[in-house]
């Protein structure tokens, strides 16, 4: 998928931003998303999620009169192009909410800014468990975390693959060493023994010399933090070097990007995901309806990502009745949103809950579910 965004110049205004923001034409609403670089499949299709929410509520009247408008930077999953990015939206632009940043460091390096403007800060991918454990007061999370994830589905995982000895694989940040760990700490508790932990750098395009070591640790299992371009590239190089170890993980593996690009190599692959197009429920079939109608593809757990997080979004600015960043903050604290995968709801940290996340295998180029559990309160 294409999609154009604005480039935005740098323009440094003094931050007024929150003074009669209901007055302006429309209501504007910051996205941060890597947009180019190795990530990019994924940025984009949160973005088009975000799209299909905005026109179906400005089809419906908006937010208080007022048209709801995206106003989307690239971060590329830098924490410095992130940071660059959120002060353009907050100054330049006066964006009551800013969602993103989509990998957990460029999120966590946004966070301080969002909290120094006193603008909400709502990330719906990020999955660092501690993020939210920071103390900050303008930042929410409509995401699963990978803690929760391993808590979930590590036990089924176990049982299900009849793993014994497991390889983790993930991409060199905080998301992909933070999954390893919540992984190999819980399947390690369950006797499930350790042979390899290896990691990568976005963009990585030779895994060989890793797949080398990844036989000769002799795993029943390998676990995989990935996104769509690496997780691809990998899992298709894994079969062409003649491996038939198990493949579990997440990241992005239950997407259609993912699925186009790996093909027949990600038959049987397992994935954690918090959300796939397969999901049970009237709520979800309408939203893959309408997605689908709109960019002639299922959508995956990104695209969901996007509707889900301006949904909420834009449900706090109409309970706020005012599109002034602070207000909009005190109604995040009271969401219940139903979404497509769940009821979503924050604890006082800014903690997302409620909603269902679900284990699926990749049978005949479709996410099977195999397991589904909704997210209790932390």
């Amino acid at each position: 998928m294409n999609f154009q965004w604005k480039s935005l110049a740098a323009a440094w205004m003094l931050p007024t931003f929150c003074l009669g923001a209901w007055a302006q034409d429309t209501v504007k609403i910051g996205v941060i998303q890597p947009l180019t670089g190795s990530v990019a499949y994924n940025g984009q299709a949160f973005v088009a999620g975000a799209k299909l929410a905005v026109e179906q509520r400005n089809a419906a009247g908006g937010v208080g009169g007022k048209k709801i408008e995206l106003v989307i930077e690239d971060g590329q999953c830098r924490p410095a192009n992130s940071v660059n990015a959120a002060e353009k939206l907050i100054q330049r632009d006066k964006v009551v909410a800013v969602t993103g940043a989509f990998c957990s460091s460029a999120t966590a390096a946004v966070m301080p800014v969002a909290e120094k403007y006193k603008v909400p800060l709502l990330s719906g991918v990020s999955s660092k468990a501690d993020l939210t454990e920071k103390g900050m007061q303008y930042f929410f999370r409509s995401a699963e975390t990978d803690r929760l994830m391993s808590k979930t589905f590590s036990k089924i995982l176990a049982e299900k693959l009849q793993l014994k000895n497991v390889a983790y694989i993930g991409v060199n940040d905080d998301w992909g060493r933070g999954g390893v760990e919540d992984f190999s700490k819980d399947l390690s508790g369950m006797g499930v023994k350790t042979v390899m932990k290896e990691y990568f750098d976005h963009g990585a395009t030779d895994f060989y010399t890793l797949l080398t070591k990844l036989r000769a640790a002799k795993a029943d299992g390998v676990f995989v933090a990935a996104e769509t371009q690496d997780g691809s590239i990998l899992v298709k190089q894994f079969k062409e070097f003649g491996l038939n170890t198990k493949i579990f993980g997440v990241g992005s593996w239950a997407t259609a990007d993912f699925i186009g690009l790996t093909g027949a190599a990600s038959e049987g692959v397992y994935a954690a995901v918090p959300y796939a197009s397969s999901m049970p429920g009237e709520r979800n079939k309408a939203f893959v309806d309408q997605y689908a109608a709109a960019y002639k593809e299922k959508p995956g757990k990104y695209g969901a990502a996007g509707f889900n997080a301006l949904n909420i979004l834009m449900e706090a600015a109409a309970r706020a009745g005012k599109a002034e960043p602070e207000a909009i903050r005190d109604a995040l604290r009271k969401t219940d949103y139903q979404a497509p995968n769940g009821r979503y709801r924050f604890t006082e940290k800014g903690e997302g809950y409620g909603f269902d996340v679900v284990l699926v295998q990749i049978v005949g180029k479709e996410p099977k579910v195999v397991a589904e559990s909704p997210t209790e309160k932390p």
